[in-house]
């Protein structure tokens, strides 16, 4: 299982965004995580398409880009067309998923669906299929610096085993609380994406931290 670790930007230092992405490049990072939040489907307003078009200039890592936005079919072509890679968007935000899902695919872009934690794995049992990403939260989203939630570890347990019998390649993203102290045991659950917000880039000794952390998280998922 090749594991990758896509840092999230939500907990990054925006008066130098430009500097902190050239950083986890440089650090070994696999992905970019960007949240985009609306205000809607979670109490918080982040970032719109120009900001990752602002992302893409600034880095060849492959854009992560995490939809937590209500009816996220209004906003698809933009973000596509903004540079995102990988386009995930929730099943509780769309009330016609394999139409975005579909969308996502047509746009040229690899789709992903997210869960939130209180919602049950069955929910996305129909779209599984069609997706390149399942995006479980560890956290309520909305938020970085969050606590890992522990019984999360038993619905990524469960997603592996739903993936798994999927003819294509699927990969196993966690979103939410993921550390250097915690990550084993999320590895070990089946994940093989890692997002990571403040505990990559709340780090001491800055920029100079990441490829330690980073490195660190590596080496703890393979022992």
């Amino acid at each position: 299982m090749t594991i990758k670790i896509s840092p999230s930007i939500l907990s990054a230092d925006f008066t130098r965004l430009g500097e902190e992405l050239k950083a986890v490049e440089s650090a070994g990072a696999d992905y970019v995580h960007i949240d985009v939040m609306d205000g809607r489907f979670v109490p918080n307003i982040t970032i719109g398409p120009f900001v990752v078009e602002a992302v893409r200039k600034a880095t060849a890592l492959p854009l992560d880009v995490h939809l937590m936005i209500e009816e996220p079919e209004r906003y698809i072509t933009d973000f596509a067309r903004a540079g995102a890679d990988i386009i995930t968007v929730h099943v509780e935000a769309t009330r016609h998923l394999n139409k975005v899902i579909q969308s996502i695919r047509e746009a040229g872009k690899r789709p992903g669906v997210s869960i939130n934690p209180a919602t049950p794995l069955i929910a996305i049992a129909e779209i599984v299929a069609d997706v390149d990403l399942v995006l479980i939260m560890s956290v309520n989203p909305g938020f970085s610096g969050q606590s890992f939630i522990q019984s999360i570890l038993d619905k990524i347990k469960a997603a592996r085993r739903m993936i798994e019998v999927v003819a294509h390649p699927i990969e196993l993203e966690v979103d939410g609380g993921i550390k250097t102290a915690n990550i084993a045991a999320i590895a070990k659950a089946g994940a093989d994406v890692f997002v990571s917000g403040s505990g990559i880039f709340a780090q001491e000794g800055g920029q100079g931290g990441y490829k330690k952390t980073i490195a660190a998280m590596r080496q703890a998922t393979e022992a």
